[in-house]
């Protein structure tokens, strides 16, 4: 897993958006013994909070996708998120639609490493945490990074998505 291109992917993209973690260092995919597809397990491996997993979760918005980074820690309102962008149909994505669109699975989306830039929304409620754990674009793996990070390396928008 630590050769996985998904994995090497979400490297260079972090490299390349020049990203660091709260400690000002360069974020490194861990790759972890099992497979984390819930904020739950995730931040059970990790221990840390479930608040602190940054879930990356890909929607269908009118054909196009929408990532919105939410925490562990709540649900993501649809219907506020959709009357927000003005979105008319807002639903989770097949597994297709995500794999097609960010070229990684459900359980393992980065919020970074996609063949294309994918519109972002930043969950407000992760701004508390020091530390917070991504998706490394496969499901064993993860990097810390910060609130501020996610906004600036996903050119994400800070949005209540709960």
């Amino acid at each position: 897993m630590e050769n996985h291109p998904n994995v090497q992917a979400v490297r260079d993209a972090l490299q390349a958006a020049d990203a660091r973690t709260a400690d000002g260092e360069i974020p490194d995919v861990v790759v972890l013994d099992e497979a984390v597809h819930t904020a739950a397990a995730a931040a059970a491996a990790l221990g840390v909070e479930i608040g602190q997993i940054a879930n990356s979760l890909i929607f269908d918005a009118d054909g196009e996708p929408l990532l919105v980074l939410t925490s562990g820690a709540h649900r993501v309102d649809t219907a506020k998120v959709a009357a927000g962008l003005g979105i008319a149909r807002l639903r989770r994505a097949t597994p297709e639609f995500v794999r097609e669109r960010t070229g990684q699975a459900i359980g393992g989306v980065a919020p970074v490493g996609h063949p294309k830039p994918v519109r972002t929304l930043v969950d407000t409620a992760l701004a508390q945490y020091p530390v917070i754990w991504a998706a490394g674009g496969v499901p064993r793996a993860v990097f810390p990074t910060t609130y501020a990070e996610l906004l600036r390396v996903t050119a994400g928008t800070a949005a209540d998505v709960a």
